[in-house]
Parts: structure tokens; sequence; C-alpha cells
């Protein structure tokens, strides 16, 4: 059911006249001529390009006695206190999720240290519904008005899968592929999935077309970059690479010699020194080897996620893998966990291989050729080897707040759960305290108040910042966050309504109406006068969640006395205006005030006939 809007067309408009009146007297800028210009066409990597900063047209020139002025250059604000946000998922003893918790029922722990929660909420999947926001008195508007539920199919979810065909053997990219198509048909219509691989040679971009989906599933194959077929002389596998490399495990060491005795000098235990070094040497190639396939996972993970991040709304990665030895590259399992939490990202996590038992004689269509003296050591580290594979997908859910699906022979209800929002999830918000800028890692603990056996699901810490950030830097990057998102912020009371008229055959103006109420916004008088910069930042998005155009401005106000208390009735209104094709579209609107530091975020729909 559409929400009803907070005004009707005639007192919006009565509003906006009422401002007009005001800022006419003062010789600035009516409301409506607040506009914003249309921003460049973005580049081929959807990043708007930028431009010479200019005022409009039709600004008002910055002179001393003016109140009220727009401009387009970036604006300066405070450094805000860290704020880390952590998604609850509270299941009981049978797995049913609970929603009538309140923030009193929440414990919360920084390396063991109380903490204060400072924002809390409820979600669940009705949470984001969009509703429209158009006010114009267009016929076409009115046709919108009446049929609600054109926007119904707006996306407010993104679901990346990630296959990582690159460790992928070709079995199981068979069972996966089969499980996955069943997952499709149980998304809701808000939903959009989209298909990488860690190979980087294929992807699907976010689509609600589940049929399209299921013919991508034809592309997720084993895609080996290091496997020649040959067995080497003597023959080391990454995990016991990492053994003799890293862990200096001279056991492993003395396997690898014995195996090179025996292939290469036919057992002439006179030629240990040089069997010795030929063990070294594949051991290097064979860690180098794994290695590079591990870098290119973790590279196409953060293209992966770098798209996620782009999309507004909830976000989450599925990593479908049978898993990798995680060996020296520590760092990058770090950066994605923490590359993950700070865009809010949750990433799930399916063994590929389902319900499996250890393998000890490897591959049956290209079996080890392992000496008599070596053949227990080396089943051994088979072994262990498919144990620690598991350890960087369990690393990856949880820390991210995410679940680690395996040991299971039903992939398909895996990937269903894997992808499926929860039907509830708290959103806990605390700002550290004395917080050093050192890069440690902080361990995360959730508890309940009472006595209850439920199972907590939440990630399980973060990465203090290195540096502290310009107040540039961290403006920017909060505006930017709260653009890609659809969290709903109300520090400031701002309401958002769009009006739409067509220019031609093909192309419509739509404009973007803010308005903000003064009374709860923070001024510092300089010189008899009100000051206050505001930052307004639009966002519009198409019906998958792709970035359509956008523009964000500046509006300075250094109000007299009898202005602010006169704008305290009517508020001001600010428009700006952009050029679209018919469709449906997200607008977002981010607003952020620079002396009080609050800011505000709305969600509307709009959609524009054909």
């Amino acid at each position: 059911m559409r929400q009803t809007p907070r005004f009707s067309v005639r007192s919006f408009t009565r509003r906006c006249e009422a401002t007009a009146a005001i800022l006419l007297a003062l010789g600035c800028l009516c409301p409506f001529s607040l506009h914003a210009q249309t921003p460049p066409s973005p580049d081929a990597q959807g990043n708007a390009a930028q431009q010479p900063s200019k005022p409009p047209d039709n600004a008002s020139p910055p002179a001393a006695s003016a109140e009220v002025v727009t401009r387009d250059s970036a604006a300066t604000f405070k450094v805000r206190v860290n704020l880390v946000l952590l998604r609850v998922v509270v299941r009981d003893q049978n797995g049913k999720v609970v929603d009538n918790l309140k923030k009193e029922d929440f414990l919360l722990f920084d390396n063991r240290k109380p903490q204060t929660i400072s924002t809390f909420s409820l979600e669940t999947p009705l949470s984001h519904a969009v509703p429209i926001v158009t006010v114009s008195d267009h016929p076409d508007s009115d046709a919108v008005e009446k049929n609600p539920s054109t926007v119904a199919a707006l996306p407010h979810r993104f679901v990346s899968l990630l296959f990582d065909d690159l460790h992928l053997a070709m079995e199981d990219a068979v069972t996966v592929r089969v499980a996955a198509t069943k997952v499709f048909d149980s998304m809701a219509p808000s939903d959009r999935v989209a298909i990488f691989t860690t190979s980087g040679q294929f992807s699907q971009e976010f689509t609600s077309d589940h049929e399209l989906l299921k013919r991508s599933l034809n592309q997720i194959i084993a895609r080996p970059l290091t496997d020649t077929g040959f067995h080497d002389c003597p023959e080391v596998t990454y995990y016991q690479a990492d053994l003799i490399e890293n862990r200096n495990d001279s056991q492993a060491l003395a396997v690898a010699t014995e195996d090179a005795v025996q292939c290469a000098f036919n057992g002439d235990e006179t030629k240990v020194a040089q069997a010795r070094s030929m063990a070294s040497s594949a051991a290097a190639r064979a860690l180098s080897n794994g290695d590079t396939l591990s870098d290119y996972t973790y590279r196409h993970m953060e293209d992966a996620l770098r798209r996620l991040t782009g999309m507004p709304g909830q976000r989450k990665l599925v990593f479908i893998s049978p898993g990798f030895i995680i060996s020296s590259l520590l760092s990058d399992r770090v950066d994605i966990i923490d590359r993950s939490n700070r865009s809010g990202v949750v990433i799930d996590t399916v063994d590929a291989r389902g319900l499996y038992t250890p393998d000890v004689m490897g591959d049956i269509a290209n079996p080890p050729r392992d000496s008599f003296r070596t053949a227990g050591y080396k089943s051994s580290f088979r072994v262990q080897a498919q144990s620690a594979q598991s350890e960087i997908l369990d690393d990856l859910a949880l820390g991210t707040g995410g679940t680690f699906f395996h040991n299971r022979n039903d992939l398909a209800v895996a990937l269903r759960e894997a992808v499926a929002a929860p039907a509830a999830s708290y959103l806990l918000g605390f700002s550290p305290q004395n917080l050093k800028l050192n890069g440690s890692f902080h361990t995360l603990k959730v508890s309940l108040a009472g006595k209850q056996k439920f199972n907590i699901q939440a990630r399980r810490g973060y990465y203090a910042p290195r540096t502290l950030k310009t107040p540039e830097e961290t403006a920017k990057q909060e505006i930017q966050e709260a653009d890609f998102s659809q969290e709903e912020i109300r520090d400031l009371p701002v309401d958002l309504q769009t009006q739409f008229f067509r220019k031609d055959q093909t192309q419509f103006r739509l404009s973007v109406l803010a308005h903000l109420d003064l009374k709860s916004v923070k001024f510092r008088k300089v010189d008899g006068r009100n000051h206050d910069d505001v930052t307004l930042a639009t966002v519009i998005f198409d019906e998958n969640g792709n970035f359509v155009t956008g523009g964000e401005k500046i509006l300075e106000m250094k109000l007299l006395d009898a202005t602010l208390q006169r704008l305290d009735r009517s508020g001001i209104t600010v428009k700006s205006s952009f050029d679209v094709k018919p469709g449906s579209y997200l607008v977002r609107l981010v607003v952020r005030d620079k002396e009080g530091e609050l800011m505000a975020a709305r969600n509307g729909a709009v959609v524009i006939p054909y």
C-alpha cells in the first residue's frame, strides 16, 4: 500500500509561495529558482564527468547583502565521531527469526568493553518500501498516483552470486549450477541478482529477469589457470608448498625431497642434496602458482564488491567456492572483510563440495604419482588441505556477519537460504571511545541481556582506521555512503516530492523538490546573521539500481533574525531538475548541514509513462 504524502499538492505549493515571497522581498531567489544544473553524463565506468564548477545562469550574485546563495562547490564539514554499524539476526532454537526485541535487550562489547548503543532499528523486507513522491498535476502523473503498484518492482535489495570457477572442480561446477537454477523463482520482485566469476571471464549484471539468470548459469564451468595436466618431479601441492616455504616445515620438505629421489634419481639416496634443491624449486613454483590463483580470486572478489557497493539498497555477496589455502596472503583476506564491512555488504559463503568425505587418494581421473615411501605422508597432506580450504570461507562469513553453509547435501536449500532476506534483522550502531588510529582489529560481541538461548548472527569485528580523514574527505564519504543506501535518516526534517513534464517524444524534465524545515537546523551567529551551509545531494537510479544521473549543490544561508523567524514557519524549498527518459526511477535525496552536522535521507519512486 502506498504511503500517504505528508502534505498535499496544495499545501506544498503554499509553502513554496510563502518562501518565495520572503526571498523575493530580500532580493534573493525564489525557492523554485534554486535549480541545480543537470550534471554531465556519466563516463563508461558510471562516474559523473568532472567539469569546472560555475554558478547557475539564474543564480543570485553573492553580494554581501544576500541571505541565501546556492553554489556547486564542495562544502567543508567538521569531523563526526566514527560510527560502527552492526547488523544482527537473532534466531530461536528452531531456527525461526526473532523480531520482537528492543534496544535494551542487546549488550554490545568492543574488545570486551561494554558500549552504548546509540542507534537501533528493526528492519524487515518491507522496511525499504519506496513511496511514490510525484505531486505534479500532470495527467500522466495522476495516472501513476492512482496505480502505485506500478513501482512495486523497484529494487531495494541486491545479491551478487560470485562463483569461484578458478578453484571449482568440474563435477562441483555442475552441481552448484543445477542447485542455483532453483533459487531465482523464490526471490522477491524487488530483489536484483548479478552473477560474477573469480576468473573474470563471465559476468551478468543485476537484473530481475529470472530466465536470463538461469541461462547465464550455463557459463559457470571450471576454469583453472595453472593446471597443465602434467605431473612435476617432484609433485608438490599448494598446501605442501605453503608448509615448506612459509612455515619451514622440515617434514614436508623431507617428503618432497624423497619424492625427487624416487622420480628423478630412481631411488639413489646419494643424490639427496640435488633432490632437496629440486624439492625447494618445486615448492617455490607451486606456491607461486597457488598464490597467483588466490590473488586472481581476491581481485575479482574486490570487483564484485565494488559493483555491489554502488547499488542503492541492502547488499549481499554469496561466494560459492570449494575454498582455497589462505597461505601468506593474509592482508588480502583482511582487506576484503574490511571493505565489505565499510560498505555494509554481508558475505555468505557456500562450500561447493557439499557434504564430502576426505579425499585420501586425490583426483581419480588424474591420480598422484606418490612413491611407496611418501604415499602415507602425502595422503595426510591432502586431508589437511581439504580441511584448511574451508578456513577462508569461514573467515569471510564470520567477519562480515554472514553464514557459512558447509557439509550439506542440499546445496539448493543452502543457496536459497543464503540469497533470501531474513524475516527481520536489527541494525545496531555505536561510537567507539578513544579509538586509536593504528589499524588494529577490534573484536565485537553481541549478546542478550536475558537468559534466552538464541543464536546471534553478527560480524565479529572491525579494523580501526590508520589515519584520520580530513573534514572534506569525511563529508564526501558520509554523503556518498548515504547516496548509495536506502536507509532513512531523519536527523533533519526534510520532505521529498517530484514533478515532471514532457520535453519531447523521448525526454522528460524531472524536478526533485526538497523542502527543509529550519526549526531543527543549528545556526552560528556571526555579525548579526545566522550562518549555516546545507549540502543537498540527489541521485537517480533506474529500475535495476543503475546510476542514471545526479547532482549536488550547496545552500549557503546568512539569515537576519527576522528572516529566520519567518522561514521557521514556512521552511525553504530547493528544486533540482534533470532530463530523463520514460521509465521507473528511484530518487535518493541526502541532506547534510555544516553547523549541526546532521543528516537526512529520503527515498522516492517516480514512474514516467511511455
